[in-house]
């Protein structure tokens, strides 16, 4: 029994140490983004932070969120109801994938905002304790968003964002 209780506490410190050291190559990133680096810790408020530093409205949180709480909303009447079945998990996993899409969407701006390529992207979406620490620690510069300060400058002085397009204005 004490020998699986100091293996208990050798993985809380290991995880732990892991869970510090993120903190800080996150920390770092959003220094090198301009931001103050205690942004990072608050929940939510963080990842409204990140969508400032890539280039985004804060209200791309919701675009974030919603789909993972309909998706969650979607399931849990299900099985309340006794009515789990093909359908409700198919169609909880396909909302599911929008708020997916808009997260790897923003991670690839961020690595696009600090001159990175898609394959960084792919590393931070899959390995992201070894990605975010070399972001974070190594010699990345922040570009500014899109990784083209200037282009990001000229949608800001027109008022809109990337996604707005002329023929939709009035």
């Amino acid at each position: 029994m004490g020998l699986l209780a100091g293996i208990g506490v050798l993985a809380f410190v290991i995880i732990l140490g892991l869970i510090i050291f993120l903190v800080a190559a996150m920390w770092k990133v959003y220094v090198k983004a301009g931001e103050e680096g205690w942004k990072c810790i608050i929940p939510i408020y963080n990842a409204v932070v990140l969508l400032k530093i890539v280039g985004k409205p804060w209200w791309w949180i919701f675009l974030m969120i919603v789909p993972f709480v309909i998706g969650a909303i979607i399931n849990m009447s299900a099985a309340l109801n006794g009515t789990v079945n093909p359908v409700t998990t198919l169609i909880a996993f396909a909302v599911n994938i929008v708020g997916y899409v808009y997260v790897v969407w923003t991670y690839n701006m961020l690595s696009k905002s600090f001159g990175k390529s898609e394959g960084f992207t792919a590393g931070m979406l899959f390995l992201g304790f070894i990605f975010i620490p070399i972001l974070g620690f190594g010699d990345a510069r922040y570009l500014g968003p899109y990784g083209d300060k200037a282009a990001f400058e000229a949608y800001g002085q027109k008022g809109r964002f990337d996604f707005e397009d002329d023929k939709f204005s009035n």
